[in-house]
């Protein structure tokens, strides 16, 4: 018993410093990036865009499924969502497939903002220290207009303003809830979902993201229907 003991105080002692050394080096790869362009300066050149569009100029129908489709949980958690996370894993270890990746819109604001795109352990710990620091500095409607500002919607549109034109010739206000639940679906994979490269493909992830605004009660099942 006692050796047992022992083992697991060494096993608990050796988590702990592995966890340790992982945050550290999150966070010395999230200041590292800083010093390049302090955070408040990336923002302002997102924000001070000709075409950034403010939250107050987003439609409802369209804050609606973002929120849905991308994390539907969104105002309830801070920068990361543990539950998020966990529902993620347990999703792709059924599926046998690592689709899902429980980041909140938060972590996708610092990805598109702060680092690249590439698909690395290290830069996904410095996503977790930076969405922090954004949702101390940042409310929820602003990092929300971030991320639709600084998100890729295919044919060149680099953000609402330009996907909404482009594809609907009118603002982002105005968007109709069919209209706002196809471009909600598009960042996830541009190169796959963008309405004008693939319709089947767009349509089908616009399905999901009317599924999941009825899931989350945000329109009816009849007026996903009457899109579908």
């Amino acid at each position: 018993m006692k050796l047992l003991k022992k083992l697991l105080i060494l096993l608990l002692i050796l988590l702990v410093v592995i966890a340790s050394i992982v945050l550290v080096i999150g966070f010395s790869y999230y200041s590292n990036t800083l010093k390049d362009k302090p955070l408040i300066t990336r923002i302002e050149e997102v924000t001070s865009q000709e075409h950034y569009t403010p939250f107050c100029d987003l439609s409802k129908n369209y804050v609606n499924a973002v929120i849905a489709v991308e994390d539907h949980r969104y105002y309830e958690h801070g920068a990361i969502d543990p539950i998020g996370i966990a529902r993620a894993l347990y999703t792709n270890i059924r599926d046998g497939e690592f689709d899902e990746g429980g980041s909140t819109i938060t972590q996708q604001v610092a990805k598109n903002v702060i680092f690249n795109q590439d698909k690395t352990l290290v830069r996904k710990l410095g996503e977790i220290f930076a969405a922090y620091d954004l949702e101390r500095n940042y409310s929820k409607d602003e990092i929300l207009a971030l991320y639709v500002n600084s998100s890729y919607f295919g044919d060149g549109y680099y953000c609402i303003y330009d996907a909404s034109h482009g594809y609907y010739q009118k603002d982002p206000k105005d968007l109709t809830l069919e209209e706002a639940s196809m471009l909600a679906g598009v960042p996830n994979a541009p190169s796959v979902y963008a309405p004008t490269v693939n319709p089947d493909l767009a349509k089908k992830r616009q399905r999901n993201v009317l599924n999941r605004m009825v899931e989350y009660g945000y329109i009816s099942q009849e007026e996903a229907d009457s899109i579908k």
